[in-house]
């Protein structure tokens, strides 16, 4: 006999759905004049090296730690613990670390994380109009957040996970502080590997920095997941993404991994209608340390046109 839904299950499945249509559409009718005047920026730049080696087409491939910035509803898959540290190389010699790490407690059902991650830069010279090579002084600024994750199996095909983020926010003496959740689903319908997952990113009040407010860049995101080849040693999964953000115009993702054994791994992807994002590739290598355990290095190249590539590199340890 098979199981069905219930009813809390469907529930959190039609307002995810529902919630985010009406997150990414309120003010779809000005796409233009929205660019530029939404708050938190850092919140978009993708972390994991598999993931945007795939065209950053992950939302239903979440199955590893790095699933907790993408959709929390995929660290259920990890039964053990697993640690996953990443590093982005941005333009303009700004860098992204970001830092993650899943467990399960034996005494609560589920699957828990916590998470952090922080955008910085070097010190800058304070400049002014009548000291344009600097005044000899220097100034900082940055933004981080710490993320707390829980998820769990509803079914033996349907989880479901969210995230609540605390935000900081730094610009030289000007700080600001918020909070922010993320939210997401997956199915598997249990065909040929076929995924279907859903995730809203980024939901939050406005924030006020320097007296001027400003919206949380709050996504939408539908990708659908599966494996045309499944061997005995190789495994080729395709990907694809629809991705509604409430600042500018609806993109799509395509990706795909080739896995020999498990051990060896090719990527490429493709962004779609992006201000600069565009081809994508990578490649990943992973040793077994047990029957379980396991550690993986993955690096990610993505082509941000005139802006140049973006080098990512992300460690996981699974044990």
């Amino acid at each position: 006999m098979k199981k069905r839904i219930p009813r809390f299950t469907m529930t959190i499945a039609i307002v995810l759905v529902v919630g985010g249509f009406h997150a990414t559409t309120v003010h779809a009718a000005e796409i233009f004049e929205k660019v530029g005047t939404f708050g938190a920026q850092f919140l978009k730049v993708g972390v994991s090296a598999r993931a945007t080696a795939m065209g950053s087409a992950y939302t239903a491939m979440s199955d590893n730690a790095e699933a907790v910035y993408w959709n929390p509803a995929g660290i259920v898959s990890i039964r053990g613990s697993e640690l996953t540290l990443n590093q982005t190389e941005w333009p303009a010699d700004i860098k992204l670390s970001y830092v993650a790490y899943v467990f399960n407690p034996r005494s609560i059902p589920g699957t828990f994380a916590i998470s952090a991650r922080a955008l910085w830069m070097d010190d800058q010279i304070v400049r002014t109009a009548f000291e344009p090579e600097g005044n000899g002084q220097l100034f900082d600024s940055g933004s981080s957040s710490l993320g707390l994750t829980y998820s769990r199996f509803f079914t033996d095909k349907f989880s479901a996970g969210a995230t609540v983020h605390y935000i900081h926010m730094g610009l030289a003496d000007s700080a600001v502080n918020t909070a922010m959740a993320d939210v997401g689903i997956l199915y598997r319908i249990g065909i040929r590997g076929m995924k279907i997952g859903m995730s809203i990113l980024s939901l939050g009040s406005e924030v006020t920095f320097d007296e001027r407010p400003a919206r949380l860049p709050t996504m939408f995101k539908v990708g659908f997941a599966f494996e045309p080849i499944r061997t005995g040693r190789q495994i080729l999964s395709l990907a694809s993404e629809f991705q509604h953000p409430v600042d500018n115009a609806e993109r799509a993702n395509f990706g795909f991994e080739y896995s020999m054994n498990k051990k060896f791994f090719l990527r490429g992807g493709y962004n779609m209608n992006y201000d600069t994002d565009g081809v994508a590739a990578g490649a990943g290598f992973r040793v077994d340390t047990g029957k379980r355990s396991f550690i993986q290095l993955d690096y990610s190249w993505v082509d941000m046109s005139s802006l140049g590539a973006v080098n990512r590199v992300s460690v996981a340890f699974r044990y």
